[in-house]
């Protein structure tokens, strides 16, 4: 009999401790994903957009040449490797590169609610390209929430006209919901750190052009944007991303996409902190119409 207790035992301590380790999952992936906005724009007081996105990849490189070391996943045929390449190029090289440079005159506060409208860009494609469907309320859902941009950005500089930082964030987020519905048929295959993984290794790749002038830029930069570039690489990039799996296999993709609806809030609450931003009217209004709107689209607007 007692044989038997000590054996249940430890099975019984992960089904306790699993619950605690989810939350924890959770609220280090927003912390992480949260900080990426204001310490983008530390990073830019002494690098470029392209050099901060090189650096910061370089450095999440590394922890995902290790976790690939050790882990060995199945590795991808040619064609799934065209496929990670072009989620390489448009989740993280493009992404970063439109995301950095918008940042250059949006407020990280404000870039993080015009990021937060991806779950709807995701859907709008996933009806065009995967067969998926949105009722009418997804669509007033997403109308509210693109008002919501609307209203953010006429509170920035440039607004949003053709090549302002606004509409370049906006893009950014378009670039993100394009890799998320290219990587849906990935992740079965694969799974999903390991496509994380391939998909980080080869943004990195394409944004080494730019790695040796990131480098030469950190000897004369602020120690900032040195802290900068390795909290990029470490906790958003590659750490955040394995706390989000962790998340996604407790929670399920439903419940837990709901917990991403505070990373604005957390956003914008880092930044007043870090860089000394103050949310004005529109930012806050804007955002909060952005938030409802994905809210709205994620609890009804599905068929």
């Amino acid at each position: 009999m007692n044989t038997l207790s000590s054996a249940t035992k430890p099975s019984t301590s992960r089904d306790t401790r699993q619950p605690l380790l989810a939350a924890g999952a959770v609220v280090f992936t927003i912390l992480s994903w949260a900080a990426a906005f204001p310490f983008i724009q530390i990073g830019l007081q002494g690098m470029s957009p392209l050099q901060l996105a090189a650096g910061r990849f370089a450095t999440a490189a590394l922890l995902v040449i290790a976790w690939l070391a050790w882990k060995r996943p199945c590795l991808p045929g040619w064609r799934d490797a065209l496929r990670f390449i072009l989620c390489g190029f448009l989740g993280i090289a493009l992404y970063n590169a439109l995301l950095n440079t918008g940042e250059k005159t949006v407020a990280p506060g404000a870039a993080s609610f015009i990021v937060n409208t991806l779950p709807i860009l995701t859907a709008v494609l996933a009806v065009i390209f995967l067969g998926e469907r949105i009722n009418r309320w997804g669509w007033l859902g997403s109308l509210v929430s693109l008002a919501g941009i609307a209203v953010i950005a006429r509170g920035q500089p440039g607004g949003l006209t053709l090549g302002g930082g606004s509409t370049l964030i906006l893009g950014a987020a378009l670039c993100a919901a394009s890799y998320f519905v290219l990587q849906r048929r990935l992740i079965p295959v694969y799974g999903a750190l390991a496509c994380t993984a391939y998909t980080l290794l080869a943004g990195a790749v394409l944004l080494t052009p730019w790695l040796p002038s990131a480098l030469g830029s950190l000897g004369g930069a602020p120690n900032g944007t040195v802290v900068a570039v390795l909290v990029l690489g470490v906790f958003p990039a590659a750490l955040g991303y394995a706390t989000w799996t962790f998340a996604l296999g407790y929670y399920g993709a439903a419940r837990a996409a709901n917990f991403l609806y505070l990373t604005p809030v957390v956003a914008t609450a880092l930044s007043i902190w870090l860089t000394g931003e103050r949310a004005g009217i529109a930012t806050l209004f804007g955002g909060l119409m952005a938030i409802a709107g994905v809210a709205f689209v994620a609890l009804r607007g599905r068929r």
